[in-house]
């Protein structure tokens, strides 16, 4: 099987092109450093099955973060057969090194021109002809949003195939040893082949910028624009969960308990108040998270995230972070892991370690759906949405106690640098397969943690035999209560310290240990909620979930990629001492005013 590099800058489109080719769901976002280690997947390539490796974005070959370390170690290692670079066309004269870094390793290279409409937007012609020649590389011009020249790239891409001599390794060293010559090398094709307006014509992308990059508004305007995505989530959602929670009950009405009815009382109660109960509570809030990631796709999708990083630099600078760190903090809101694992970008370890540090602190799509569960059980439907945009400024205010505490001993001087790319119309076949995802990363972990959990939490609230479920006298009982002396301040009950111990499996196991400990399900379970605690409590329980302990899988994260088990260590207590202050300092805050 051959095997196809598909390397190039950050932000050049390159992992909506791997996506396109493949029909894969490699991570696409409209920011520099969002591919952060390799995906493969297989495409049929003229008459060749091609292993298509879509490696970490990078400006040069010199690179020393560790994402671009990847791509270099990977070229001077593996067997390589051939490379396509794709450079943003609109950029060429920044982006042409690269290119010609890449034909000195001596591998079958192909250079793709993408975002070619971009380009002609801003009245910049390129001689695709003649710039292949003079660089000696096929040139196609292409644009992976939409598949422009994608076929004719695809069978330039098969004629270098069938013509390539066989592999060998790259000499990485050998071909940055030419630098020097290379500017010389560039200037020249761009006289020749490419030709570039005095003065580019005014975009939308510059009008639009003069609203949301104002000094004074911009920041408003972008917390405004999450509000509109939160009232979206419930406003077309709600309705949704309501169908799935409504099928769920049927499906056992109609049809579980009458085929379980010959079962051992204690068998049937794990089927039916554990595994559908708790798997049919999770499975309600899908519509949710397909609604929330189909609006923020379409936010990421347009670049708007590249001009908050650019708005916030300011702020992150003062919290020995930078506007980086905060595209890594929206990234978490979806989930903290990639978002751990998108810090590679970070060449300076100790802004790294701080940036690791922070990101839990970000409310993951887990947690919302612990608070959307929670706000719509216990809180007005006009408050709810306020609620949850006050868990995410409280988020924020986790990330800047944590930054301002820890910044002394993470010290960096490490510069920002970051590209605002043009405003994009997002397409729906992006949007969709971003949500699409996030739903499927969901059901996966349903299967696995969720499932797992939920049945676990039901053995516990029913064992020993014959305690009364959920009671005093069961091993849930005996644990809620042995942790009340430090919960109970904080106005987390016994039932509600269970649900806790199993979200540092996964959050999503709240909800379904919700389900199990007071044996209620949908509008029931609901109802529970809300007679069980008032919004103050409900309050102090969301805050505490927002901010402690993360789940395994990130934990696993921060430990592989700090490589560090004292950092580990103290991003794993850190959070659980700030969640216990905080939520202490506002339950008993509330109870003190008269609430």
């Amino acid at each position: 099987m051959k095997r196809v590099a598909l390397l190039g800058m950050p932000n050049t489109g390159k992992s909506t092109l791997f996506n396109r080719l493949t029909g894969s769901q490699a991570r696409v976002g409209n920011w520099p450093g969002v591919t952060v280690d390799l995906a493969t997947a297989r495409v049929l390539v003229g008459g060749h099955m091609v292993e298509l490796v879509d490696l970490p974005g990078l400006y040069d070959l010199h690179g020393f973060s560790e994402d671009e370390l990847v791509a270099r170690h990977f070229l001077e290692a593996a067997r390589v057969d051939a490379i396509a670079v794709v450079l943003n066309a609109s950029q060429i004269d920044r982006q042409l090194a690269l290119a010609l870094q890449l034909k000195a390793l001596e591998v079958p290279t192909l250079v793709l021109l993408n975002m070619a409409d971009e380009a002609r937007r801003y009245g910049i012609e390129i001689d695709v002809e003649r710039l292949g020649t003079g660089i000696g590389l096929p040139v196609a011009a292409i644009s992976a949003r939409f598949g422009t020249g994608v076929p004719e790239a695809l069978a330039k891409l098969a004629h270098l195939l069938d013509t390539a001599p066989h592999p060998r390794e790259a000499s990485v060293r050998a071909a940055l040893a030419e630098d020097h010559r290379r500017e010389e090398e560039i200037e020249a094709l761009l006289r020749d082949s490419v030709v570039v307006p005095e003065r580019l014509s005014e975009q939308a992308s510059d009008r639009i910028d003069r609203v949301v990059l104002h000094p004074w508004f911009g920041l408003p305007l972008f917390f405004l624009a999450m509000l509109a995505v939160f009232q979206a989530v419930f406003w077309l959602g709600s309705p949704m969960q309501g169908g799935v929670e409504a099928l769920f009950e049927a499906v056992r009405r109609l049809a579980l308990e009458p085929a379980l009815a010959p079962l051992p009382v204690l068998l049937r109660g794990l089927l039916l108040d554990g595994v559908w109960a708790g798997m049919g509570t999770v499975a309600a809030f899908v519509p949710l998270i397909v609604v929330f990631f189909f609006f923020l796709a379409a936010v990421e999708d347009s670049g708007y995230l590249s001009r908050a990083a650019f708005l916030t630099d300011a702020l992150m600078a003062r919290l020995g972070l930078d506007g980086r760190a905060f595209v890594m903090l929206l990234m978490g809101f979806g989930c903290n892991v990639p978002a751990i694992m998108g810090t590679r970008v970070m060449r300076d370890r100790p802004m790294r370690l701080l940036s690791m540090l922070t990101i839990p602190m970000s409310l993951c799509s887990a947690r919302l759906q612990v608070f959307v569960f929670i706000a719509a059980a216990v809180l007005a439907p006009a408050r709810a949405p306020w609620v949850l945009f006050g868990l995410y400024v409280m988020s924020f205010a986790a990330v800047i106690v944590t930054a301002l505490l820890f910044r002394g001993r993470f010290a960096s001087a490490e510069p920002f640098v970051i590209e605002l790319p043009p405003y994009r119309m997002p397409t729906m076949r992006q949007v969709w397969m971003r949500g699409w995802v996030e739903v499927k990363h969901f059901l996966r972990r349903a299967t696995k943690f969720i499932f797992l959990g939920v049945i676990a939490v039901w053995l516990l609230t029913h064992l020993p035999s014959g305690a009364a479920p959920a009671g005093p006298d069961t091993i849930a009982g005996w644990i809620g209560s042995a942790m009340q002396p430090v919960l109970g301040p904080l106005g987390i009950d016994e039932k509600l310290a269970v649900a806790l111990i199993f979200g540092f499996v996964a959050k999503e196991v709240v909800i379904g240990a919700f389900a199990v400990i007071y044996g209620l399900e949908g509008d029931a379970l609901a109802a529970g909620l809300a007679q069980s605690m008032d919004w103050v409590a409900a309050t102090s329980f969301m805050l505490f979930t927002l901010i402690y302990t993360p789940c395994l899988s990130t934990v696993a994260t921060l430990r592989s990629e700090s490589r560090s088990l004292g950092f580990t260590t103290l991003a794993v207590a850190w959070p659980l001492a700030l969640a216990w202050a905080a939520s202490f300092a506002f339950y008993q805050g509330m109870r003190a005013l008269g609430f």
